[in-house]
């Protein structure tokens, strides 16, 4: 019988053991699978007003006599044949007695990926890019649903890069070191970075690397903060 993974080592600010969460705390199931969606936009609004209609015991005639639909439209709509106004989707929303927005909750709108492939990312310079910092973006995925904009880097220092330890930005930063050694400063405190070590911390405090021990140094750099509205 295979026992639970063992919880990761690490250290807080102020040198005491981390505690890893508790297994009740970690609600998201990652292996939910939720109901498939349709794809066609008008199909899935047609679905959801006959689903609603009839969720509330309301005949065609009935639903087109609230609304100012002829029952041949409302059938078009209902069948998904046709695109309807938004005044059109407003009426039947108030007629239903639901948000307009729920009208379109049976639509699956595309989720982005991307892939890319080893030695093709994107060599790019950041705003507050340091000399001989060289940064190759690994992805990018615009406007999303999930609220958070994800950058994905994997950054080389070698002789030539600047020490700063003071890059300060929104957001979240994960740092997964590759190869070479590293002293990574986070607001007060220093930490030595070796292949397979890690790091999260609040990229508001000042943080970077401020001595390169052992170069060429490489680790991947994620960052995560809120997206604008």
């Amino acid at each position: 019988m295979t026992g639970a993974p063992p919880a990761p080592q690490g250290t807080l600010k102020d040198g005491s053991p981390m505690k890893s969460a508790s297994p009740s705390k970690l609600t998201q199931n990652p292996h939910a699978v939720r109901e498939l969606r349709e794809k066609n936009l008008e199909v899935a609004i047609g679905r959801q007003v006959r689903e609603l209609r009839k969720r509330q015991r309301m005949t065609g005639s009935e639903l087109a006599q609230q609304t100012g639909l002829s029952v041949g439209m409302l059938s078009k709509i209902e069948n998904g044949v046709i695109s309807p106004s938004l005044t059109t989707l407003q009426a039947l929303a108030n007629a239903l007695r639901v948000p307009l927005v729920q009208l379109f909750s049976g639509f699956e709108e595309p989720r982005g990926a991307m892939h890319v492939k080893a030695g093709q990312g994107a060599e790019i310079e950041r705003a507050g890019t340091r000399a001989g910092h060289q940064y190759n973006l690994l992805g990018h995925i615009g406007s999303n649903n999930s609220g958070v904009v994800v950058e994905p880097y994997l950054i080389t220092l070698d002789s030539a890069s600047d020490r700063f330890p003071a890059f300060q930005h929104e957001g979240i930063e994960l740092i997964y070191m590759l190869d070479g050694v590293i002293d990574y400063r986070h607001g007060d405190q220093l930490y030595l970075l070796e292949p397979g070590d890690s790091l999260l911390f609040d990229s508001d405090a000042p943080h970077g690397p401020e001595v390169l021990v052992e170069i060429p140094a490489r680790y991947l750099s994620i960052i995560t903060y809120p997206q604008a509205r």
